[in-house]
């Protein structure tokens, strides 16, 4: 199936609002993590068919629903958590993989945002744009300053993946005062080709279209890249200063509703 316009208009972005709903996005998560990838579901993941672990229960799972059929349909997700629940858990989870002391201490409101999926069906670009419009409306109604999280590559073959990860180390390394570092048992160095070496452009034309639209936001790097076993994927750590993706996304809907105000007003 491919999603037409009208399709479109029966989905929409919020957060979950029940436990149910929240099941149903740990379902969304097992299908593409462990059903279309390769990730290795541990045997109570894999007998309950579910992606889940213990930082669930403390953050918010923003969901894309498709309203078009007999029942809504939860078709894509993103795991938004804060500091104040991470601190119940007692970490992010991005802390098994980057050391984070750099955001930690920089005074800044933060959110880690994971587990980003969407059913093969409906990734097109109008569902990912409702998609981050729901993360800058959580953004601006939570205050939040700076957004993080591990992104992945769906391999663990570091040559295969070398001119993306020298490209993102050239081009896209975090300031120094937000640069997270991969924690030194699990660092994978990206400084592999030379700068001069890589055509910058088609580097970045093919990169995974959740990474490239991270970097048209503005996003930067940490240092460094993590091999993660379970999910069979090569990890970067993004990191987005948020005024960035609010900025964006007002301007990019302000423009929406002066060519088609009716529509608009319509969602409203």
């Amino acid at each position: 199936m491919s999603l037409n316009f009208t399709d479109f208009d029966a989905i929409t972005v919020r957060l979950a609002e029940s436990d149910e709903e929240i099941e149903q996005a740990q379902e969304l998560r097992f299908n593409v993590f462990y059903e279309e990838h390769t990730a290795k579901p541990s045997d109570e993941v894999k007998n309950k068919r579910r992606d889940f672990d213990e930082y669930d229960a403390h953050a918010d799972h923003l969901v894309v629903v498709d309203h078009s059929g007999p029942e809504d349909r939860i078709v894509g997700t993103y795991r938004l958590l804060q500091r104040g629940p991470a601190e119940k858990v007692g970490r992010f989870y991005s802390q098994s993989e980057y050391n984070l002391d750099p955001l930690l201490s920089c005074g800044s409101t933060l959110l880690e945002l994971g587990r980003s999926c969407v059913l093969p069906d409906y990734r097109s670009r109008p569902v990912m744009q409702l998609l981050w419009q729901g993360i800058a409306d959580y953004v601006a109604d939570n205050d939040i300053e700076i957004m993080f999280g591990c992104a992945s590559f769906y391999s663990t073959d570091i040559k295969e993946l070398s001119p993306y990860l020298s490209y993102l180390h050239h081009y896209h390394l975090a300031p120094a005062e937000f640069r997270v570092r991969a924690v030194d048992s699990r660092y994978v160095d990206m400084d592999i080709i030379p700068q001069k070496e890589l055509n910058a452009r088609r580097v970045f034309a093919t990169l995974p279209p959740l990474i490239k639209g991270y970097l048209r936001l503005g996003g930067t790097i940490g240092e460094g890249a993590v091999i993660d076993e379970q999910f069979d994927t090569t990890d970067v750590c993004i990191i987005v200063q948020t005024h960035l993706v609010t900025d964006r996304y007002r301007k990019h809907y302000e423009r929406k509703n002066q060519k088609t105000m009716p529509r608009a007003a319509a969602k409203a």
